[in-house]
């Protein structure tokens, strides 16, 4: 189990690198919203997995207020842009 929870780890790692990058290097403020999400999606899956680990269930509801929070985001984004553009 332990490699499991390594693997997982290292893969989280190399995600939470690229959205970072993303958010860094991004040319559009899309492509630095949508590393964001990246950031805020890995995020969610290190809770779920640290509460595997370490038998916290409580961490999965964390990580669904996480994922509802971050949906609520990508619509409050998607429509400021709409209207930025509309002008």
């Amino acid at each position: 189990m332990a490699e499991f929870l390594l693997a997982a780890a290292l893969v989280l790692l190399g995600t939470m690198s690229a959205g970072l990058l993303r958010v860094v290097l991004g040319p559009t403020a899309a492509d630095r919203m949508m590393g964001a999400q990246l950031l805020g999606t890995t995020g969610i899956g290190v809770l779920l997995l640290l509460g595997f680990a370490f038998e916290v269930p409580a961490l999965a509801d964390v990580a669904l207020i996480f994922g509802l929070l971050a949906a609520v985001a990508v619509v409050a984004f998607t429509r400021r842009r709409i209207e930025t553009e509309a002008d």
